[in-house]
């Protein structure tokens, strides 16, 4: 597992909690929103675990709903244990980001 997927896999959930937060979607969108954020790596393969556990652990819900183009699709929303769990993620990765990237920072040996 190359340190990417690794450093990915401990973030994704709070990534996907975070989009799903601002609007309902399903799986395939979910990815292409990753995707256009810049996780180009992230398939459709890695996002349907992820929104299984999600699920189980109680964070969203996902509801069938007809599709304009083909079968019917589960659209993902937020609980509101959901949302709990997202400011408890975004809290510890403001607590952990900015000491990571100052100890990360290269170039100025002074610091």
């Amino acid at each position: 597992m190359s340190v990417r997927s690794q450093l990915l896999k401990g973030v994704l959930d709070g990534c996907v909690l975070s989009i799903i937060e601002k609007e309902t979607v399903y799986g395939y969108e979910l990815s292409k929103k990753l995707q256009v954020a810049g996780l180009d790596d992230v398939s459709e393969g890695t996002i349907y675990p992820v929104l299984l556990r999600l699920q189980k652990n109680g964070y969203i819900r996902g509801d069938m709903r007809p599709s304009e183009s083909g079968p019917n699709r589960k659209y993902y929303s937020l609980t509101d244990e959901g949302r709990a769990a997202l400011n408890e993620l975004v809290v510890e990765w403001e607590r952990i980001a900015g000491p990571v990237t100052s100890l990360m920072k290269r170039g100025n040996k002074n610091d």
